[in-house]
């Protein structure tokens, strides 16, 4: 074999060789690119995952805060009809109290209610000697009243008339005036109490009416503002006078319910008197 053929040998081993190692390293470069582009695609979802968890998050966190602002709305609209149903009941037991000073002018009606009161209240303690109080401007006509509701009581209740001790030395507070707007007062009615005070019958006008006003409160509720002051003596007697049947005037207690409750005349007389001693 002569250097020619050697040479032609040697030209093509490198040549294969050289192929061989082309070859290798396509496979190589295709090889790496394919590896490169999964692992590219792996951490491209990977930061999508991550980014989609990030706004759901955030979405979230938006939500919340949008029914966390809705509910502060719901509330402070809610106080704000509570408060406008508050000063709208307000002004409408106001109207009525003013209303109810209006009772006593008539002088005909009012009789025929503080007799009515006695009654009740002598229905209600069972006493056969009760104590009475009524304000200073209404004694005379309590007195005039006094015989006629002793014997109504005797009748209703089949009993002897009871006797009934007029207070003459401490009476109830007497109707607001500009000078006294703020102290205790008295719109008109009575309060009897048994010999010894642990039993009270407190049948003041004052009192029917809050008591009323507390029965009807849900009814109130739904007044409208025209209706609210839609008010005349009439109206408010008739609220006072809707708990005269002895079913209805459960505010009264009854002898066991005041014996319960521990009031006594004296705890009365404060809350109404103040520190006036009897």
């Amino acid at each position: 074999m002569n250097d020619a053929d050697v040479s032609k040998q040697i030209q093509q081993m490198v040549k294969f060789i050289r192929q061989e190692a082309e070859e290798k390293a396509n496979e190589i470069s295709v090889s790496a690119e394919e590896e490169f582009n999964i692992e590219k695609l792996q951490l491209v979802e990977a930061e999508k995952k991550k980014i989609r968890q990030e706004y759901e998050r955030k979405e979230k966190q938006v939500e919340v805060r949008k029914k966390i602002e809705y509910s502060m709305q719901l509330n402070a609209s809610r106080i704000k009809v509570l408060q406008a149903q508050d000063d709208l009941v307000s002004s409408m037991e106001e109207a009525a109290s003013k209303e109810l000073l209006l009772v006593s002018h008539d002088h005909h009606v009012y009789m025929k209610l503080l007799q009515d009161l006695i009654v009740q209240s002598l229905l209600r303690l069972k006493e056969p000697a009760v104590l009475l109080r009524c304000r200073k401007d209404d004694l005379h006509l309590v007195e005039s009243v006094l015989h006629s509701a002793k014997h109504e009581y005797a009748e209703k209740a089949n009993v002897y008339p009871p006797e009934i001790i007029v207070d003459n030395y401490v009476y109830l507070p007497p109707p607001p005036t500009h000078h006294h707007a703020h102290g205790p007062f008295c719109s008109g009615g009575v309060v009897l109490a048994s010999r010894d005070g642990k039993i009270v019958c407190e049948n003041t006008l004052d009192a029917r009416l809050d008591v009323v006003f507390r029965k009807k409160l849900p009814e109130v509720g739904l007044l409208w503002p025209s209706e609210v002051f839609d008010l005349s003596t009439s109206n408010v007697l008739g609220l006072v006078m809707c708990l005269k049947t002895r079913e209805d005037a459960d505010w009264l207690g009854g002898t066991g319910d005041w014996q319960k409750r521990g009031t006594s005349f004296a705890v009365i007389r404060k809350r109404l008197f103040g520190q006036v001693a009897v």
